[in-house]
C-alpha cells in the first residue's frame, strides 16, 4: 500500500478494533457479567482473530508491539459498559461497521502472510481466521450460536474477497487499489446479507437429519 493508503488503513483498523470491542461487550451484557468480564469479552473480540493468526504463524503478536490497539479496545469496552443503552439502539449499525472491520483485517492479514513468504493458500486461510476469529471466541464465551453454524453469509464473503485480492496481487501487481476493491467486495456482500437477511442456498447447506 502507498503511504496514504497505509494511513487510511491504520485509521480504519482502530475504528474496527473499537467496534469489535463494543460488540463483545454488548454480547456479554446479556449474561449480566461484571465490568471486568465484559472487558475480557471486548478484548477477546477485538484482538482475538489477529492473535490466533500470529500464534499460528509463529510471529510476534501484533498488539504486543503496538499497545495502541489494546488501549483502543479497553477504552471502547469501558465506554460501552457505561453507555450500553445507547450502543444497543445502534446495534444494527455496529453490524455494518463490523463488516468494514472484517474486510480490512482480512486484507491486512493476507498482506502480512504474503510478506512473510507463505503460500497463497495459507494467506487465504489466515485471512479468514483473522476476520472471524475474534467473533467466534466471543460467541463461545457468551454461549451464543456462532454465525458459522448458521446459513448467514459470513465467512463466504471473506473467502471470495480473499481469493479475488490474491488474483489481483499476482495477475495485476501494478494496480494500487486492489486492496480497496477486495475490501469493498467483502463489505458490500456482508452488508447485503445483513440488510436483506441473505442466506446460503439450501443445496449448499447440510441437512440436520443424519
Amino acid at each position: 500500500m502507498s503511504t496514504e493508503s497505509q494511513l487510511l488503513s491504520n485509521g480504519i483498523s482502530f475504528v474496527a478494533i473499537a467496534v469489535f470491542a463494543i460488540t463483545g461487550v454488548l454480547a456479554g451484557l446479556r449474561k449480566e457479567a461484571d465490568i471486568f468480564s465484559l472487558l475480557v469479552f471486548g478484548l477477546v473480540t477485538a484482538l482475538g482473530g489477529g492473535t490466533i493468526r500470529d500464534l499460528l504463524l509463529g510471529v510476534p503478536v501484533f498488539w504486543v508491539s503496538e499497545l495502541t490497539y489494546v488501549w483502543v479496545a479497553v477504552g471502547a469496552a469501558v465506554l460501552t459498559f457505561f453507555l450500553y443503552r445507547l450502543f444497543s439502539q445502534f446495534y444494527r449499525l455496529l453490524l455494518y461497521l463490523d463488516a468494514i472491520g472484517v474486510a480490512l483485517f482480512t486484507i491486512q492479514a493476507i498482506d502480512k502472510v504474503i510478506g512473510l513468504g507463505y503460500d497463497p493458500l495459507i494467506a487465504v486461510i489466515m485471512g479468514v481466521i483473522t476476520g472471524i476469529g475474534g467473533g467466534l471466541v466471543r460467541d463461545v464465551l457468551t454461549d451464543r450460536p456462532t454465525l458459522l453454524m448458521t446459513k448467514d453469509l459470513y465467512a463466504t464473503p471473506i473467502l471470495v474477497g480473499s481469493i479475488i485480492y490474491l488474483l489481483f496481487l499476482y495477475f495485476v501487481p501494478g494496480f494500487a487499489f486492489s486492496w480497496l476493491v477486495a475490501m469493498v467486495l467483502i463489505f458490500t456482500t456482508r452488508a447485503a446479507a445483513i440488510y436483506w437477511d441473505l442466506k446460503m442456498p439450501g443445496w449448499l447447506t447440510a441437512s440436520a437429519e443424519v
